[in-house]
């Protein structure tokens, strides 16, 4: 008899903190010693990716990010797990700053060989308006911008360096330039495709099965990996992440993305995605098993 087929792991992100204050929830964490603890947590607890961002307002005059407080907080994680996959963020601000210059955290954390993950963002967008039209505090008043040209030399940055490139997509059309940049031959090895829904926050697609469905149609003929989350709102709740894993797709949570009624700690939010795909027959990746079901080398 032919052996049953084991269904591949879910690889679940944790993204901890994002622009989210304390004001809005009191568990989030801010330094790095509270990020090295919600990571090293969520590593231990069914994540096999923990992405974080700093104290530096994501909309900066000068686009610089330090590399110093990722180094900080990333350290004692990957003492402990040393093939976890971890990436920063970047800053969403200043019009007319190379990207070299906003990427310049990202590749000097690639050229440690820290975290195996940098972010590309291909495409540009308005993000910050909420369902009743306001504006959070630390909201852009113009549109996050990254040209074609940016995006390419992303995407070349993470082939220099060997990491492998966490595609954020927050429009169609981010999607559309990355599957074009995919087919040209222009994407790295190890990519991971990040379908950003909007919940309250109103940009791109809502996080319905219609919604999940066209993203579907125009990812399907690349092959390429993807995950689900949802900004301002709830990936497990609103039912997108059964959705996601149902279709062989991956999922992020955690206290950047959640908004809500309730103040759920990083840990409570990684244990619902967690029981959600042990109840699917399915279990969570560890960062090695996330690395070999992407193309991602272990950490040297």
């Amino acid at each position: 008899m032919p052996s049953p087929v084991v269904p591949s792991p879910v690889v679940i992100e944790l993204a901890v903190n994002g622009s989210t204050p304390r004001s809005a929830n009191p568990h989030v964490p801010r330094t790095p010693g509270e990020i090295t603890a919600d990571a090293l947590h969520g590593l231990g607890h069914g994540a096999a990716i923990v992405h974080n961002h700093n104290d530096e307002p994501m909309f900066t005059a000068d686009g610089v990010h330090a590399v110093e407080p990722y180094l900080q907080a990333w350290e004692p994680v990957l003492a402990r797990h040393p093939d976890a996959l971890l990436y920063p963020t970047m800053s969403a601000g200043a019009r007319g700053i190379p990207i070299e210059r906003r990427w310049a955290h990202c590749a000097e954390l690639a050229r440690r060989g820290w975290g195996g993950f940098a972010l590309v963002d291909p495409g540009s967008v308005n993000v910050g308006m909420t369902a009743d039209g306001a504006f959070p505090a630390g909201a852009a008043d113009g549109a996050y911008q990254n040209t074609y040209a940016d995006t390419v030399t992303m995407f070349d940055l993470c082939a220099r360096y060997r990491a492998a490139p966490s595609i954020s997509v927050f429009e169609p059309g981010f999607l559309r330039t990355a599957l074009a940049l995919h087919r040209a031959g222009r994407v790295p090895p190890g990519a991971l495709v990040k379908l950003y829904f909007g919940g309250d926050l109103q940009f791109g697609l809502p996080p319905t099965e219609t919604g999940l469905a066209a993203y579907l149609e125009l990812l399907e003929p690349s092959g390429l990996p993807w995950s689900v989350a949802v900004l301002g709102g709830d990936v497990v709740g609103c039912g997108l992440a059964e959705r996601a894993i149902r279709l062989g797709g991956h999922v992020r949570v955690g206290l950047e993305d959640h908004a809500g009624p309730r103040r759920p700690t990083n840990a409570e939010l990684l244990a619902e995605v967690v029981e959600l795909v042990e109840g699917l027959g399915r279990r969570p990746a560890d960062s090695a098993e996330a690395r070999t079901l992407l193309g991602i080398p272990p950490r040297a």
